[in-house]
């Protein structure tokens, strides 16, 4: 099989990101990328080899040389692509969040669901064995039975990010609550999610949007979830997980894992820690293209665990959703 062809929807930081992990990868190729600035496009395509450029985001869509599309624009507009692409018969990738509200998804969803493509929210991270390696610590029960997760990610990105978007919750909330689905998912079964509690307490940034929330979130098992996030200030990372025998507290950023420096440690209560390093071969983007195209390439129209499936980023988002209506502004 010749190489897939990927057609790229935006030219923000992201999506160079993403089109340095391609090319690292080896195995796929950016055919065509759409954008609305001439100036970009022309930068973009000159970096990364790529022979076609529009300024049309739908007739990129419609171009029959193209395998897979990554969507890359504003999470207000995900949904609006995601359709698009998946009445084209293309294979997706699209970042996260992958929309704003729960209608939105579903309108997306349906549509992935009724074309049969292929479809992954872009939550990297989940593709390294980083994320593999903590899942396997709470599937080993060696924490005992999990009892709380406190997560945190801040960043200062609110000047970079497009007021539609949503804020902190869409654009960096998304990562400590996807790490603490695919968790308690691993721990605990499916209708786990089927009824929680949530409140919160938020302020709002200079666009409008909830810059800055912490939630607490208790399932109807008595677990109890902290999570808080911002986006105007910091960059900082902290995952905790407490279970009855022993907690797991993630030393390095989990949601930009690299090659090396993945560290987590393990600590049965009143003994000493086991620290442990995860090394890969490469970041958790490149890892994301490679299973992309082995995905495709397969015949499959999901990734595997820990990557998020169709369901796991339908509940993520009702997470988002829900966090968002609780946050009380201060």
């Amino acid at each position: 099989m010749s190489k897939l062809n990927w057609g790229f929807l935006g030219t923000s930081f992201i999506s160079l990101i993403m089109a340095d992990a391609i090319h690292a990868e080896g195995s796929t190729r950016i055919h065509s990328v759409a954008g609305r600035s001439e100036v970009r496009l022309k930068v973009f395509a000159e970096k990364y080899d790529v022979e076609h450029t529009f300024d049309d985001f739908n007739e990129l869509i419609e171009d029959k040389a193209i395998d897979i599309i990554y969507i890359a624009l504003p999470n207000h507009i995900h949904h609006e692509y995601v359709i698009k692409a998946a009445n084209a018969g293309k294979a997706i990738l699209c970042e996260n969040s992958l929309s704003v509200d729960m209608e939105k998804t579903d309108q997306a969803l349906k549509a992935v669901a009724e074309n049969d493509v292929f479809f992954v929210e872009g939550l990297m991270y989940l593709n390294h064995p980083y994320a593999a390696a903590v899942r396997d610590v709470v599937a080993s029960g060696e924490l005992g039975e999990i009892r709380s997760i406190t997560a945190q990610y801040c960043a200062s990105i609110a000047r970079f990010v497009n007021p539609h978007s949503k804020g902190a919750l869409y654009n960096l909330g998304c990562y400590p609550t996807s790490l603490m689905h695919l968790l308690l998912q691993t721990a605990f079964p499916a209708h786990i999610f089927e009824n929680y509690n949530i409140s919160a307490m938020g302020r709002r940034g200079v666009d409008g949007n909830i810059c800055e929330s912490a939630a607490t979130l208790r399932l109807n098992n008595g677990v109890v979830c902290q999570l808080h996030t911002a986006e105007d200030y910091g960059l900082h990372a902290g995952f905790t997980v407490l279970g009855s025998r022993a907690s797991l507290v993630l030393n390095s950023n989990p949601w930009l894992p690299d090659a090396a420096g993945n560290i987590l440690t393990v600590t049965p209560y009143e003994k000493p820690g086991d620290t442990r390093t995860i090394t890969a071969d490469s970041n958790a983007f490149i890892y994301q293209v490679s299973a992309v195209r082995e995905a495709i390439v397969a015949g499959k129209k999901a990734l595997e665990s820990p990557a998020p499936g169709v369901e796991d980023s339908r509940q993520i988002m009702h997470i988002l959703t829900d966090w968002e209506a609780a946050t009380v502004i201060a």
